[in-house]
């Protein structure tokens, strides 16, 4: 029996990337639950990485941990998994070593290696294979309870082949354009395998309960445009266009697609001709320039914001989101607010939350501005307020070191916050 979850509150997301004119854009960060929140690390305690990921109720915890600690201004949760779990399916052995990132004791060498051999001989199965991950989005669905979608995800085709023959992260890709150049017919047969896998393993996300899905391509840029139209862009395609025909298979409803190719820039009209409803910019994109390309195609477009800036400060931040605002048609229709990559170690919180609330105040509908009711002593309040960048950056384990707290039942009055007319903060002794 297919698993019972609350009526979804929050489908702007949703909307935004089926291409409806919404009253704002949707906003949730790349990489929003992990190692930048403190709360992470008590959660995750003694245990390794990949040990949380197959761990369905730790890494539901820490999926959940940026919705409550941003309450209001994340629209999105995204399942904690990694893209690697799929070359552990294909039985490679993948590490992560502390501070340095993925390993694989035994990258792949050459195709005539055995190791290369069982891996493309080897029927996998990701619905056993990776139960985990399954159980752990049902889980999740289970405690969001409604409040905003849930995100599924892989690796492409692609960047899972760089980290499988690199033994990791790498600078050089010397590897990588190996396979590309002299193993190319052997690196597309693999690739093809693992994009197979990658329909499979998508499918049974949006099965176990995951309401919108994403594809990282997050070394597209090593590839050059005559390559990534070979070596990447096919396998992107059959993925967008198989995990429909599963889900029916399946007797499931489409979900909406996001895919994401970090670098490839030149590639953006490719990436519009393809099925995916929503295409990922990094920062490298001009976002006037972008929207145009993408509208003209009926594509909604997800970013771009350079995870740089939340070192910037306020001034840094405040003009690239008046810059993406304007650049992506006024956030009504056809952009999903986001960073144009994962979010960086050791950044300041109040700047992530200044960013999300920048978005929203230059975007929301004054008939459907939020009210967040602050309880507690309001001259406090008044004087954190002002003290700060803005009163949305205290996240409620900071108000209530301060003898605040937040509640949900309706205001009796309203402090506007100053410099921000988005939103309106209740102050009840």
């Amino acid at each position: 029996m297919a698993p019972q979850f609350e009526p979804l509150k929050n489908d702007l997301i949703l909307r935004t990337a089926r291409g409806e004119k919404v009253e704002r854009p949707p906003m949730w960060v790349m990489r929003q639950a992990g190692r930048y929140l403190p709360e992470y690390h008590e959660a995750k305690g003694k245990n390794d990485f990949f040990d949380c990921c197959r761990s369905p109720e730790i890494a539901s915890t820490l999926t959940l941990q940026p919705i409550e600690r941003y309450a209001g201004l994340i629209d999105a949760a995204i399942i904690f998994s990694d893209i690697l779990v799929i070359p552990q399916a294909m039985g490679m052995e993948v590490i992560m070593v502390d501070k340095k990132g993925p390993h694989f004791p035994e990258p792949l060498q050459t195709p005539e290696d055995q190791q290369y051999k069982e891996i493309m001989e080897r029927k996998v199965d990701v619905k056993e294979s990776l139960d985990y991950v399954y159980k752990a989005i049902t889980l999740t669905r289970q405690k969001l309870a409604g409040r905003v979608p849930l995100i599924g995800f892989c690796g492409a085709p692609w960047t899972l082949l760089c980290y499988m023959v690199e033994g990791g992260g790498t600078k050089l890709f010397i590897q990588s354009k190996t396979w590309v150049f002299k193993y190319t017919e052997e690196s597309k047969a693999l690739l093809q395998k693992i994009a197979e896998l990658c329909v499979e393993y998508l499918a049974l996300q949006v099965q176990a309960g995951a309401q919108m899905l994403q594809v990282f391509d997050s070394w597209a840029g090593e590839l050059s445009p005559a390559s990534f139209k070979t070596m990447s862009l096919p396998y992107l395609t059959y993925i967008a266009d198989n995990v429909p025909k599963r889900l029916a298979e399946l007797g499931l409803e489409r979900v909406p697609m996001t895919v994401f190719a970090k670098g490839a820039w030149y590639a953006l009209d490719d990436l519009c001709d393809t099925s995916y409803d929503t295409i990922g910019l990094d920062w490298l994109h001009d976002p006037a320039e972008a929207y145009k390309v993408a509208r003209a195609r009926g594509k909604t477009l997800q970013g771009n914001a350079d995870p740089g800036v939340l070192y910037g400060g306020r001034e840094a931040i405040t003009a690239v989101v008046k810059e993406m605002v304007a650049g992506f048609g006024g956030g009504k229709q056809g952009w999903i607010a986001n960073l144009g990559h994962g979010t960086f170690l050791l950044i300041p919180l109040i700047y992530g939350v200044f960013l999300l609330t920048l978005c929203r105040d230059h975007t929301v509908c004054e008939a459907r501005r939020p009210k967040i009711l602050l309880r507690g002593d309001p001259q406090v309040f008044r004087s954190i307020v002002h003290s700060l960048i803005t009163p949305t950056c205290l996240a409620p384990q900071y108000l209530h070191t301060c003898g605040l707290s937040v509640g949900t039942d309706e205001p009796e009055n309203t402090y506007q916050s100053p410099g921000f007319s988005s939103m309106n903060f209740v102050i009840r002794s």
